[in-house]
């Protein structure tokens, strides 16, 4: 069939509406109508190649729609069931059967190389057969998408689809990383460097599990107030001077949790510094390539630790879903900091994101 597409050519150029052609589902794949699509950090990242990946490809990886098709193997999924679009995996590793997908053995090749588990993109194009169509399991910049049925996770029609996209993937890695990461309870603090879509969805997975204090560090005044609005107890701006030294002050010794969000290095010092003890930094945030930190392994000692988090630990099958009846109950109300646009305004929908004018901007197919 043929499909719209927004591809990513190189850093220089914006995204290039375009035709293609996308492959018929094989057996265990499911053809998705695609309804509406995040724009993530990491998209946006891949596409001015601070993280290096393969170009050109369809980028795009919170995308939401509807089922148009199945393979003859799929199970679980019927055409016409309403989905969100998560990463591929494998399934059968060791980390799969913990329901650890994130960290499947073959993560790397079915999310990150634009290409399926065994080489080939569901995409053809007659100017470039080199077009990246499997982004984080999906390339959901695109009016239809062909996807793994690992990647499909059936909600109940009552939600509203054109919102769910995030959910795949901005809201489940920071809801995730408190629930899942970092496992955050009652009465501990904890603080979240960046305001974008994975801190604030933090500030409400940290406001959900009653820590306490919650402290937000962002450089946006508009960005704080939201934090605040959405469960900060606190919200300070990194211009100001000492900022660990402030945090460490309001929660009386140190944080039990930090996480770092924000992809800014300067703030992954901060994020270790600002810890009590014992306490645990989760890494979320994506940094540039070849980023490296000095460690003080005298503040490490007492008992402070530093993870990297994927897709928030979670399993995405049970996760989502619960993510999606928490948006319903009013608990998570991540619409308090979306915009939507036309496909057709891609382009525009990124230069505002980076300007940080607009925290979560979602594609309308």
């Amino acid at each position: 069939m043929i499909i719209n597409a927004a591809v990513a050519i190189s850093p220089d150029k914006p995204f290039q509406l375009r035709k293609f052609e996308l492959e018929e589902p094989r057996e265990d794949e499911v053809l998705v109508k695609i309804v509406a699509s995040g724009i993530c950090h990491t998209d946006i990242a891949v596409k001015e190649q601070s993280v290096h990946l393969p170009l050109p490809m369809i980028l795009g990886h919170e995308g939401s729609g509807i089922v148009e098709d199945i393979g003859k193997n799929v199970t679980g999924l019927e055409i016409g069931d309403h989905v969100i679009l998560t990463s591929d995996s494998c399934g059968l590793c060791k980390k799969c059967e913990q329901k650890l997908p994130s960290y499947c053995k073959e993560f790397v090749e079915r999310n990150l190389s634009g290409k399926r588990i065994d080489g080939t993109s569901p995409v053809l194009d007659a100017i470039d057969s080199g077009i990246g169509g499997r982004f984080v399991g999906q390339s959901s910049f695109a009016s239809h998408s062909l996807v793994s049925q690992r990647s499909a996770i059936k909600i109940d029609k009552s939600h509203p689809l054109r919102l769910m996209g995030p959910l795949g993937c901005g809201l489940m890695t920071g809801v995730g990383t408190v629930f899942h990461a970092l496992e955050a309870s009652s009465g501990n603090s904890i603080a979240i460097f960046g305001a974008g879509t994975v801190g604030l969805s933090s500030v409400m997975g940290s406001a959900l599990r009653d820590c306490d204090p919650i402290i937000v560090v962002d450089p946006i005044k508009e960005r704080r107030e939201i934090a605040l609005n959405l469960g900060a107890t606190h919200a300070l701006d990194p211009k100001t001077e000492n900022v660990a030294e402030q945090i460490i002050d309001i929660s009386k010794g140190g944080v039990d949790f930090s996480v770092e969000a924000s992809g800014v290095p300067a703030a992954v010092n901060m994020s270790l510094k600002c810890l009590g003890r014992p306490g645990w930094s989760a890494q979320v945030g994506a940094t540039p390539a070849q980023t490296y930190h000095s460690l003080d392994m005298d503040h490490i000692g007492f008992g402070r630790g530093i993870k990297g988090v994927v897709m928030g630990d979670a399993y995405a099958k049970e996760f989502v879903p619960h993510l999606a009846s928490l948006h319903r109950e009013g608990k998570l109300p991540f619409e308090k900091f979306v915009k939507e646009y036309k496909f057709d305004e891609i382009n525009t929908a990124v230069h505002e994101s980076q300007q940080g004018s607009v925290i979560k901007p979602i594609l309308i197919m």
